[in-house]
């Protein structure tokens, strides 16, 4: 009987050990599901991140990119216009040199006049010498329209040089520009002016328009032609709607 009760309690007791055993790994099993879950999460979300990381390293390798074509692009661009400007500049000295010896002759050829006057007292000879101060005075008049021709050219590539060098600063206009408006637009608020490259217009620059006197707008200059040019009203600037016929005067004036 003695051995049965101590079987029976060994049993018991294996069974008791199991049972405890049992639930030690289960717990340790859970514990590992739950440990291997929370690193699954862990990998996926630094996969996320990595993949979202790659992307964003990715656009801005193209925005790089982007940019430095568009520098490249702008550097071109400024070569180009500097190489405008130093011909223009070029031109204008030579022919400001050009004017400066013409001028010489004319003062030459004045002083034969008299001379002729002087020495020569025929018909015939002053006619001659009068021809030739004529051609002179076409000479220097010539030159003085083709300077003042240069000098609008250079006025215009240094505007566009400025473009890269100083987009900020205002293009300064002829103070004595003075327009009308030839067509208004209100519902695209762009305007068509009476002035343009003969005149001294220049893209980008800015041009009050008034009426009575009273301030109605300003406009920015975006396309000039021989006699006229293309204007867009500035966000800003409109006081009332622009009519055909508003006068039109430089906003920034160039010194005299």
């Amino acid at each position: 009987m003695l051995i049965r009760i101590s079987l029976i309690l060994a049993i018991v007791a294996g069974i008791a050990v199991g049972v405890i055993n049992f639930t030690k790994i289960k717990t340790n099993i859970t514990e590992l599901r739950t440990h291997l879950q929370e690193q699954t999460d862990r990998a996926d979300k630094a996969e996320r991140e990595l993949a979202s990381t790659k992307k964003k390293l990715d656009a801005t390798v193209a925005e790089l990119t982007q940019t430095k074509k568009d520098l490249d692009d702008t550097k071109k661009q400024l070569d180009v216009a500097s190489a405008k400007v130093n011909d223009l500049t070029q031109k204008s000295d030579k022919l400001t040199a050009d004017l400066a010896d013409t001028q010489k002759q004319l003062t030459d050829a004045n002083i034969e006049l008299e001379k002729y006057h002087s020495a020569f007292p025929t018909v015939q000879a002053a006619v001659n010498a009068s021809k030739y101060v004529k051609e002179m005075e076409d000479k220097v008049a010539a030159i003085e329209d083709e300077k003042k021709v240069l000098q609008r050219q250079l006025v215009r590539v240094q505007n566009e040089l400025d473009v890269y060098k100083n987009p900020e600063r205002p293009v300064p206009l002829p103070a004595n520009m003075v327009g009308k408006v030839l067509v208004a637009d209100p519902k695209w608020d762009f305007v068509v002016l009476s002035v343009g490259s003969d005149q001294g217009a220049l893209e980008r620059g800015e041009m009050l328009v008034n009426r009575d006197g009273k301030l109605v707008a300003k406009v920015k200059i975006t396309s000039v032609q021989k006699d006229r040019c293309i204007a867009n009203v500035m966000p800003g600037w409109k006081m009332g709607e622009v009519l055909e016929g508003d006068q039109v005067i430089p906003a920034h004036p160039a010194e005299s």
